[in-house]
């Protein structure tokens, strides 16, 4: 029995124009060089809205040689996934396909009877068809079909699939060549960067070509390089700059990340998460990036080669490489492998670079390495005239005496000076009597400070002693009276008014504890002399006081000066030789920088026996040194002086690297 159909012709016409239209789409697309998830994507939609099907999938063989799923639609409606069993005989149907490079048609729940051979377990047609390159079949394109159309409609169905995978081998093709001449490029890359990191052996010049030659190999926008030595870690290149700043936000932030991810040694990858980082490591490369604003860094500590002589050892970290991507934080194809292998060889280039340099007196041995052609023939007269100048200077430093003195800085100061100090808090200072270089008595009034919580108490006071003051007068009046008292209240009265007596005798005490001190906020001058201070008023008018602090500073111009040395801590041992030597009293000779030119003379008075630290000169000793007053025609006090002080003769070269030699023997003794 046979039934006719009557399908509409434009119909029919408006079908196959759009399956050419999809064909065409496909061979562009295949000619294009999008990524292989985008064209699977491309590809398998279309194919099966050719096929108007259920779905489909796109398996291809990795690799390690085997299968792996790299595109699907509604492969759900197959429920492969929910029988190991079924997904065995599936996988082996698609073995057949790929070892016989030929397409396949599979009925549902169907097989070839053998075992080997696979079988269909689904409830769909397969339409099978092998994706090819030039040599082996790459993977296969499947579609799962709807059943019950006849045998000519599935062939047809297997010819256009077989036809779309020759299309997707054409990319396949061209994607595996592109792969071998990218593989290329980067093995001559790779042959590059390792030629021009191993080449060298000074430390800054490598790290140089890691940070740049690593950048071109690895391909991203950034590459650091960053190195150890004992706990210290810092920033020592950075690609594209020839020099940097070190103090700078940035590479103070890149030193403190470095030093993190090296104290864990792990590899640390971060794309936008930070959550399964340690909290340090968290904490720094969130510091970072806010400052940068890198969308992935990657921190890759380096470490020494393992010592085969001790496979447990814990390899030392030589360094760490920081590789960043500022724009885009999707990893590039092969940027893994690619960071692999720059940072084994940067590894091992640091590593060796670290034990050439630790070598005993190695910046010696490279010195007269270099200087063999000092020696040649050429150049020998040459040579001998620079040795013989060489060995008279030495003689000269060595031999020619001179007189040791040691230079220290200090300040010009009268002998008679007192410091005016607050004797009690102020709330503020409410007039100044004096200005700068006003000349005062002992006694005059300064300034004047005042206390409301001071008056405050003095009212009290007074108040309280008033009252008292009544309350006596009352009762004494009660007593002279003494009509219609009895003996009780009498001896009442007698005792309050005693305690009364009391009261006022220890408030008058209290009120005139008071008054001294409302005394003391009228500050006066110490000593007869000149205020120092310079503009007082507008430096305290106004303003709340504590007690000891220094309000203002009197001098007296006209009686002796002084200077004050401060005397380098180090040089203290020269001196108490020279005093041991010569005396207390050694010569010093100075100059005021207000007149260099002129050259006074002064012994040394006293010398402090403590050692204090004086702001950037550091540890000093406070030396007092007698002049003669009539020797300066001009007498400011604070006036700057260097000053030399006479220590005794020795040879010039030690009068003059005496500091050098110090340094020298206290490095030996702490190192040796």
């Amino acid at each position: 029995m046979s039934t006719e159909e009557s399908v509409d012709p434009e119909l029919i016409e408006q079908t196959k124009q759009q399956i050419r239209s999809l064909v065409r789409e496909i061979a562009q697309i295949a000619k294009t060089d999008i990524a292989p998830q985008e064209f699977y994507d491309a590809v398998l939609n279309r194919v099966v809205t050719a096929l108007a099907a259920v779905g489909g999938a796109i398996w291809t063989v990795n690799e390690a040689g085997q299968l792996a799923l790299e595109y699907q639609i509604n492969l759900r409606e197959t429920r492969l996934a929910e029988s190991e069993e079924n997904q065995i005989k599936h996988g082996r149907l698609l073995r057949k396909v790929i070892d016989s490079g030929e397409g396949t048609l599979i009925g549902p729940q169907s097989g070839s009877g053998n075992e080997e051979d696979g079988a269909n377990p689904t409830d769909y047609l397969l339409v099978m068809g092998p994706l090819k390159t030039a040599r082996e079949t790459a993977g296969v394109m499947e579609i799962f079909q709807r059943p019950g159309r006849n045998v000519t409609v599935q062939r047809g169905y297997l010819r256009f699939l077989l036809q779309m995978c020759e299309l997707a081998s054409e990319y396949l093709k061209s994607r595996k060549l592109q792969h071998f001449t990218d593989r290329q490029a980067l093995w001559a890359q790779l042959e590059q960067f390792t030629r021009l990191v191993h080449q060298g052996l000074n430390p800054r010049e490598t790290a140089y070509t890691i940070a740049n030659e690593g950048r071109r190999l690895i391909e991203c926008d950034r590459v650091s390089v960053a190195t150890c030595q004992g706990r210290k870690t810092k920033i020592v290149a950075i690609s594209g700059q020839d020099t940097f700043d070190k103090r700078s936000n940035t590479v103070t932030l890149l030193t403190h990340l470095a030093k993190a991810v090296v104290a864990t040694g792990e590899t640390v990858w971060y794309t936008g998460d930070t959550s399964n980082m340690a909290p340090q490591v968290e904490e720094a490369v969130q510091s970072y990036v806010d400052e940068v604003h890198s969308k992935a860094v990657a921190i890759v500590p380096l470490k020494e080669p393992h010592d085969e002589n001790d496979p447990l050892a814990r390899p030392k970290v030589v360094g760490a490489l920081i590789i960043e991507q500022i724009e885009d934080s999707r990893p590039r194809e092969g940027l893994p492998q690619r960071i692999e292998i720059v940072s084994n060889h940067s590894a091992l280039a640091l590593t060796n670079v670290q034990e050439h340099n630790d070598l005993f007196l190695m910046p010696v041995w490279r010195t007269i390495g270099k200087s063999r052609w000092l020696v040649e023939a050429r150049q020998l007269p040459w040579t001998a005239t620079a040795c013989i100048a060489l060995l008279a200077v030495l003689l000269f430093l060595f031999l020619w005496p001179a007189n040791f003195e040691l230079s220290a800085d200090g300040k010009l100061r009268p002998t008679v000076r007192q410091h005016v100090f607050a004797a009690l808090d102020g709330d503020d200072v409410s007039e100044v009597f004096v200005e700068h270089g006003q000349m005062v008595k002992k006694g005059d009034p300064l300034l004047q400070m005042e206390n409301s919580t001071l008056e405050r108490q003095i009212a009290e006071a007074q108040g309280n002693l008033a009252e008292a003051i009544d309350q006596r007068r009352g009762i004494k009046a009660q007593l002279e009276k003494k009509g219609g008292l009895e003996s009780s209240e009498e001896f009442q009265l007698i005792g309050r008014e005693r305690g009364l007596e009391k009261q006022i005798i220890s408030t008058r005490s209290q009120l005139q504890l008071l008054q001294k001190q409302r005394e003391r906020l009228l500050v006066t001058s110490p000593i007869d002399g000149e205020v120092i201070t310079w503009k007082p008023r507008e430096m305290l008018i106004n303003r709340p006081v504590k007690t000891g602090q220094l309000l203002l500073t009197v001098v007296k111009p006209d009686g002796e000066w002084e200077l004050e040395l401060h005397m380098s801590e180090d040089d203290m041992g020269y001196v108490a030789e020279a005093q041991a030597e010569f005396g207390p009293e050694l010569p010093v000779d100075y100059v005021l920088l207000m007149r260099p030119g002129v050259t006074h003379s002064g012994t040394v008075r006293e010398v402090h026996h403590t050692a204090e630290v004086r702001g950037e000169e550091g540890n000093t000793v406070l030396v007092e040194v007698a002049i003669d007053k009539n020797d300066l025609k001009v007498r400011q006090d604070g006036a700057v002086v260097k000053a030399q002080v006479y220590c005794g003769r020795s040879s010039i070269g030690y009068a003059w690297f005496h500091d050098l030699i110090s340094f020298v023997q206290e490095k030996w003794f702490q190192f040796f």
